[in-house]
């Protein structure tokens, strides 16, 4: 990538600046095993579309990566059934919290964008009825598409959440009466929070997104993940809905598709030139980290490396 020696020089420079802030927000502690993460963890990793590659911080370090597996589901189901998919889900902005119900009673048990929680799990549901061990199966792509086969499920986070889980269990059984959910909720549930608990560093996240990101992108056996239109429509989605009631917000400041999780992580790219992963496990009142919307925004605004 044009430039790299000074991306670099910026992302450093950048790094100390917000580490040197006061680091505000709060950690997700009502998942409770997020409640025990170091909030002053820092790390970011930078990988171009030719694999030139830095981190800084906390960047090897792994974490819960939460909402960002839901843009790995999603083009898993979007792979396997092609446009189909948008008949059970839509693409628009939810306007609303990421868990609320009373959208769905309005829209007939179908969820504005596959980012909010109903509709990650009408996408779960879609894995489990094509997949023929859908947790395995699911680990199995994001480690190919990756190329880190060191990536697994937290059973402990797993377990956190289904135990304060009440409203996903809610969302969950109230799309199934409406018929948008095909298997069992215990089951589609299952599968959601395994998916959530799902660990990475910075540095595996941006490899997992390179896919997004290079149109050239090849898995380890050979495959094209998704084609061109698919994999821009995914991108369009992170654009407008990738960051819950802040999606427009980030779009303004930052200018990159992304998603980001309550565990802290933010994973965005720029399509034909690189992808960027921040974490830092304080989250701000939309529920984004803190200090990554505050990195990525001084990052683009100095290289002038987004899409607008």
């Amino acid at each position: 990538m044009e430039n790299f020696t000074n991306n670099k020089r910026v992302l450093q420079e950048i790094y100390q600046i917000v580490a040197l802030q006061e680091n505000e927000g709060d950690i997700a502690n009502y998942i409770p095993e997020l409640a025990k993460v170091n909030p002053e963890r820092f790390g970011v990793s930078f990988l171009s579309i030719n694999n030139e590659e830095f981190g800084i911080g906390d960047w090897q370090t792994k974490f819960s990566i939460q909402s960002i597996s839901k843009v790995l589901s999603l083009s898993l189901a979007y792979k396997i059934v092609g446009d189909k998919i948008w008949e059970r889900v839509g693409v628009e902005p939810s306007g609303s919290a990421f868990n609320s119900l009373v959208q769905l009673e309005t829209d007939n048990g179908i969820p504005r964008n596959p980012f909010i929680n109903g509709g990650a799990m009408v996408i779960c549901d879609v894995l489990i009825s094509h997949l023929k061990n859908p947790i395995n199966d699911f680990l199995d792509y994001v480690r190919e598409i990756s190329y880190c086969k060191d990536i697994y499920f937290s059973e402990s986070v797993a377990k956190s959440e289904a135990s304060a889980g009440y409203r996903n269990i809610a969302l969950c059984n109230f799309i199934k009466s409406f018929g948008n959910i095909k298997n069992q909720p215990n089951e589609v549930l299952d599968f959601y929070f395994k998916m959530c608990s799902i660990e990475m560093s910075c540095q595996e996240l941006t490899k997992t997104f390179l896919f997004l990101a290079n149109s050239k992108f090849r898995t380890a056996s050979g495959d094209i993940v998704l084609n061109l239109g698919q994999a821009k429509r995914i991108n369009a989605i992170m654009q407008t809905c990738g960051f819950y009631d802040e999606s427009g917000e980030f779009s303004f400041k930052v200018g990159l598709p992304g998603k980001s999780g309550v565990g802290g992580g933010i994973a965005a790219l720029y399509p034909g030139k690189y992808c960027i992963a921040v974490w830092s496990p304080k989250l701000n009142k939309k529920g984004n980290s803190y200090r990554g919307m505050k990195f990525l925004e001084l990052f683009t605004s100095e290289t002038q490396l987004s899409i607008f």
